[in-house]
């Protein structure tokens, strides 16, 4: 069988893409904020979620939103070995 989709890498995101991701919410009782926080960084190049961050601030969202176990998105993103650009991106967004 031929795959549905296949996977783009290095796609062109435009401005409405990245402000797509503030209409994520979560579906498990948390935090929309930390939901979509942690969306953004999963499925972002560094310059997008820069972007996506700039938006979601102007919107007075919360950076350090935390998911059900309590983990803050940062907490996250510096647990992974290729996160340490997307962690500063957090941290001078006022992420602790």
């Amino acid at each position: 069988m031929k795959k549905d989709k296949e996977k783009v890498i290095d796609e062109v995101w435009t401005e409405d893409h990245v402000r797509g991701f503030l209409d994520v919410r979560a579906h498990d009782g948390g935090s929309d904020d930390f939901h979509m926080l942690l969306k953004a960084y999963q499925s972002m190049r560094a310059s997008d979620f820069e972007l996506f961050v700039k938006f979601f601030q102007e919107q007075g969202r919360d950076v350090n939103a935390t998911g059900l176990d309590g983990h803050s998105v940062l907490a996250i993103v510096d647990e992974h070995r290729h996160g340490a650009e997307y962690a500063e991106i957090l941290r001078a967004a006022g992420a602790s």
